[in-house]
């Protein structure tokens, strides 16, 4: 399951571009078992350096992408190079083209109420045939997360976007896999306010560049603490490839 992986830190990517992303997935949703699907960047993978739960979901999980120019740079500089960056909302976007284009079942869970039903809405006008079973907001109690598994499993997805933020949603779909029983579970991050025009997405030659997390840090200024990971990540690299 775990074959064509190069490590980055201590956190083992799978050597896929989005072609090859997104072929997994059809895999993973036709054998039917329960698989799950991490995009991490270099804030992840600083935090899964701290985070040993963290670490051992990554370790285990059965599709981990590259979302973040800065994982092909750290690749490359150790002499493991992947082969493209593979952005969260694009994965995900290609995923509802997956499910759009076979008849499979998506649920969306995430974000402030509201924005998951926004975001399913838009969906639909998108992807033509999109089934979108289910949407469940992200603000729910620990009260009532039995019953949002439940619901969830109930409408038997093939496909669950999880946009809970970093680290928070690998954990809970890690927790909750046997119970959701489903085929393809995919951490989101903020896609969901995406999809649902909430954010928009940095200018196209940004993107290309790898430069989309700037672009955020500009229009969301409260990234700033969060985006101090970045040079951390250099550093460490940098560390790791002196040694």
């Amino acid at each position: 399951m775990h074959e064509d992986r190069i490590t980055v830190l201590g956190v083992p990517f799978h050597s896929l571009g989005m072609d090859g992303a997104v072929e997994k997935i059809a895999g993973f949703i036709i054998s039917g078992r329960l698989h799950q699907v991490v995009t991490a960047n270099p804030e992840m993978v600083m935090a899964a350096l701290e985070d040993g739960e963290l670490l051992q979901i990554l370790s285990r999980a059965e599709l981990v992408v590259a979302d973040g120019m800065g994982i092909i740079w750290a690749a490359r500089r150790l002499g493991t190079p992947l082969p493209e960056r593979v952005p969260g909302v694009e994965l995900a976007a290609a995923a509802l083209a997956l499910a759009a284009g076979n008849g499979y079942r998506v649920y969306l869970l995430g974000g402030a109420p509201g924005v998951a039903a926004d975001a399913a809405r838009r969906l639909r006008l998108k992807y033509p045939g999109l089934e979108i079973v289910g949407v469940q907001h992200g603000y729910f109690t620990a009260a009532e997360e039995d019953g949002v598994v439940a619901k969830i499993a109930a409408a038997s997805p093939h496909i669950l976007l999880v946009g809970l933020g970093m680290s928070k949603q690998e954990k809970w779909i890690h927790r909750h896999r046997e119970e959701l029983k489903v085929p393809v579970s995919i951490g989101v991050g903020g896609s969901l306010d995406v999809f649902a025009g909430r954010v928009q997405r940095a200018p196209a030659c940004m993107c290309r560049l790898g430069l989309e997390w700037l672009y955020r840090l500009l229009v969301q200024p409260r990234r700033l603490f969060r985006m101090l990971a970045l040079p951390k990540f250099v550093f460490k690299v940098l560390g790791e490839e002196k040694s």
